[in-house]
C-alpha cells in the first residue's frame, strides 16, 4: 500500500477530488494548510500599507491506496492540478507497512 500526499493550490481540489473518484479512490484526507516554495510569498497593498505573505493557502489531501491504483492516482492528481504557473504543488509517495480499519479491525487493503 501507498501513501499518497499532495499540496495542492485550494481552487483545484475539486478537479483534484473528482479526478481521484474516476480512477476509483474512495476516500481521502483534507487540510488546510499554509506554506511556500519557489514562489517566496508576495507582496500585498492592504489600507495602503504594503506588507509581505510569507506563507500561502495551499491544501493537503492525503490517501492511502493499493499498490496497484498508484500510478494512475498520481497521474490523476498531476493532470488535475496542475495550471503550468509557479506553485502548483507537490505529491509525495510513502510506502505504508499496515492499516487498521478501528471499528471491524480489519487489516491491509481491506481497511482500506
Amino acid at each position: 500500500m501507498k501513501q499518497i500526499t499532495a499540496v495542492i493550490k485550494p481552487f483545484k481540489l475539486d478537479e483534484v477530488r473528482e479526478a481521484l473518484a474516476e480512477v476509483g479512490v474512495t476516500g481521502l484526507t483534507v487540510t488546510e494548510v499554509k506554506g511556500f516554495g519557489r514562489q517566496k510569498g508576495h507582496t500585498e497593498l492592504y489600507r495602503g500599507a504594503e506588507y509581505v505573505v510569507d506563507f500561502l493557502p495551499k491544501v493537503k489531501v492525503e490517501l492511502v491506496i493499493d499498490d496497484a491504483l498508484t500510478e494512475r492516482a498520481v497521474d490523476a492528481i498531476i493532470k488535475a492540478a496542475r495550471t503550468g504557473k509557479i506553485g502548483d504543488g507537490k505529491i509525495f509517495v510513502r510506502s505504508i507497512e499496515q492499516v487498521i480499519r478501528i471499528r471491524t479491525g480489519e487489516t491491509g487493503p481491506d481497511a482500506v
